[in-house]
């Protein structure tokens, strides 16, 4: 079968996938994905508030509602062209979202010098559509972690079915719960897209992931930051801030230099520290990503209203479109960015 040809027999499959597993969600697991998104209203660095709300133990009820947003959240986006769940770095304009995957992964790759035969650890792994690529691009060993059982069942389906079961692996483990289960030095490459706004101690996990590199060996991040025009006490950016958080899934927003601070105090030597878009601005992607699934969702109203689709169709894409102008207008005044790049080597 040609590469195209496959890639679209894949595409479609996923999505006709996607659609079954959302056209049987239970009236709980639909409650439960709306009521998720009630935990990006909160920040790590607020943790009073964290215990006010959920209590001591609050951390098992975020664990729980990341868990309920992401097992709904990761069928709506392979619909689209954001399976891998993240919007990229905008790094060629004339292509699309997909290709800008690849261009950032690709030039993830180099910075890190992966190298056939390498062992190289995903930080919040997904449904392993990354991890798979760059073990393709490589041939190297890639070992993905990630908290939601659902994404990690889906990475080893692909990885099955796209024979790479030599090259990855996939376990169930929580970014904050240290150490990990691995010996120190146990990696030559680490790398993290769009998970480390879930880490509530950004400088612990650095100085983790710093033991579990190879001397020599490099990390790279690409991750969700707020930048130094964004004003807290401006009423217009903190409406702006509120609204983007639940539509991209964070929690943490650390400032530029928090970032590349904790990298630096857990020992590690920074190499790169910039925006990876254009221009530094993400915003032409956003606005593809909002358009397609906004006519997805006008396509569902349509369906609902004539009873050919469940009602709970439309509760989950109003949920999932909700705000994407706040997250344009926000990259266009940059004021936050889900494209900053980080390497750093140990």
């Amino acid at each position: 079968m040609l590469p195209q040809v496959r890639y679209w027999f894949y595409r479609v499959s996923t999505i006709i996938r996607s659609i079954k597993t959302l056209y049987t969600l239970s009236p709980e697991k639909v409650r439960a994905f709306v009521e998720s998104y009630d935990v990006y209203n909160y920040d790590w660095k607020n943790e009073e508030e964290l215990i006010r709300s959920f209590g001591a133990s609050y951390y098992k009820e975020i664990k729980k509602r990341i868990i309920d947003f992401y097992s709904v959240l990761n069928h709506l986006c392979a619909i689209g062209q954001i399976e891998k769940m993240y919007i990229p770095a905008a790094m060629d304009l004339s292509k699309s979202i997909t290709a800008n995957q690849k261009l950032f992964e690709q030039k993830m790759v180099q910075d890190l010098g992966i190298v056939q035969g390498a062992k190289v650890l995903d930080i919040g792994c997904g449904r392993g559509r990354i991890a798979s690529y760059v073990a393709t691009l490589t041939n190297a060993h890639v070992t993905g972690i990630n908290i939601d059982e659902e994404q990690l069942e889906s990475a080893r389906r692909f990885i099955v079915g796209h024979g790479l079961s030599e090259k990855c692996q996939f376990h169930m483990a929580d970014l904050n719960d240290i150490p990990f289960p691995f010996p120190n030095a146990s990696f030559d490459a680490i790398y993290g897209v769009g998970s480390f706004t879930y880490a509530k101690d950004l400088p612990k996990i650095f100085r983790e992931i710093e033991r579990l590199l190879k001397p020599g060996g490099k990390f790279a991040v690409l991750d969700w930051i707020r930048l130094p025009n964004f004003d807290a006490s401006n009423p217009h950016h903190a409406d702006l801030m509120r609204r983007i958080k639940p539509l991209v899934g964070a929690i943490g927003t650390p400032s530029m230099e928090e970032f590349a601070g904790s990298l630096k105090g857990a020992g590690l030597r920074l190499l790169i520290n910039e925006n990876a878009s254009i221009d530094g601005l993400q915003a032409p992607l956003i606005e593809n990503t909002h358009q397609f699934f906004s006519r997805i969702k006008r396509g569902i109203e349509f369906l609902v209203r004539y009873k050919l689709m469940p009602a709970h169709f439309k509760v989950i894409f109003d949920r999932m479109t909700k705000d994407g102008e706040a997250f344009i207008e926000a990259d266009r005044l940059r004021l936050v960015t889900s494209s900053h790049y980080l390497v750093g080597q140990k």
